[in-house]
């Protein structure tokens, strides 16, 4: 199952982290931008100029992470530039090894669902037998807002194609709470509810190495809850955003870690790809530098989520 095929990539590399390439042309350094916006600026130059960046940035970091993870907001501001942007970084991603989840966050209900599903995690048919993949990366976010209406079509295509789910669970923004935390009749919050659900919903879709397909977003930035939402879903994976930028810390996030090291992969997405910005490399990289500045961050990520993991025992 394909998240077998992601616990091993991350023990393979012994580094659970994702590299979020939520880029903006803002985060592209001058010198690419004045090569692609020397005849004119639009959105298809600025377009390439992500694209260029994103690509430096996967040379500098494919060697020591397991997946990239691409937000489509970042992509859908620049157009339909910006959604091939998306597609051709997830292809170039895939080329070089890497997993690609696709953080699209979507959700609606049957015939519509099945479309979402289908343009990321399935094939489209075009004519009678012929189908093709749209994005075809390997794990998508999804919102469970709608129920079991909204997400029964997305276990369907990720069984069919041997593709997987995170669905969000307890967020890693400050007003999470504001809905995630009430507390229903039965006593349990609303977070609570969702990750039984999710338990139930992944129960067939769990792979050799003990976890379902069917994953949780669950923020770095709610350690104690983190820590809880480990114990009560024993073989759900979680994809855990939150880390650097956000304020989540390597102590924080290894409460979603099981007691072999696994269970969780980490994101950070500013804090790597804007390394080059930062007070800590700025001195070191100059811009034209910036994917090694953003490998020296991701390697210290990696290093810093593993110190915490070894030193909790």
């Amino acid at each position: 199952m394909i998240i077998d095929k992601l616990i091993e990539a991350c023990v393979a590399k012994q580094n659970p982290t994702v590299v979020g390439l939520d880029t903006r042309i803002e985060y592209v350094p001058e010198h690419i931008k004045d090569f692609y916006f020397a005849d004119k600026v639009d959105m298809e130059t600025a377009c390439k100029s992500i694209l260029d960046f994103n690509c430096r940035i996967i040379d500098a970091i494919y060697d020591i992470v397991p997946a990239v993870k691409l937000q489509m907001a970042y992509y859908e501001m620049y157009g339909w530039y910006g959604v091939k942007c998306f597609n051709d970084t997830a292809h170039y991603a895939k080329e070089k090894g890497l997993m690609v989840i696709g953080d699209v966050k979507r959700n609606d209900i049957g015939a519509t669902a099945e479309a979402y599903a289908t343009a990321y995690l399935g094939k489209t048919f075009l004519y009678e037998d012929v189908a093709k993949s749209a994005f075809d990366v390997d794990f998508i976010t999804v919102n469970p807002y709608l129920g079991f209406d909204g997400i029964k079509p997305f276990l369907d295509i990720c069984k069919l194609y041997d593709k997987g789910i995170f669905i969000l669970v307890k967020t890693s923004n400050p007003s999470a709470g504001q809905i995630q935390d009430v507390i229903t009749e039965g006593g349990k919050t609303v977070y609570q509810l969702v990750a039984q659900l999710v338990k139930d919903w992944g129960q067939d879709m769990i792979g050799e190495l003990g976890y379902s397909s069917v994953g949780a977003v669950i923020g770095a930035t709610y350690p104690q809850q983190l820590l809880q939402l480990r114990q009560d879903m024993k073989q759900t994976y979680f994809l855990i955003p939150g880390y650097g930028a956000q304020g989540g810390s390597a102590k924080d996030v290894i409460n979603g870690f099981d007691q072999h090291g696994i269970g969780a992969i980490v994101n950070a997405s500013r804090s790597i790809i804007c390394a080059y910005k930062s007070t800590k490399w700025n001195k070191a990289f100059k811009p034209e530098k910036f994917y090694e500045a953003a490998r020296c961050e991701a390697i210290d990520m990696r290093n810093d989520i593993a110190t915490a993991l070894i030193m909790r025992g």
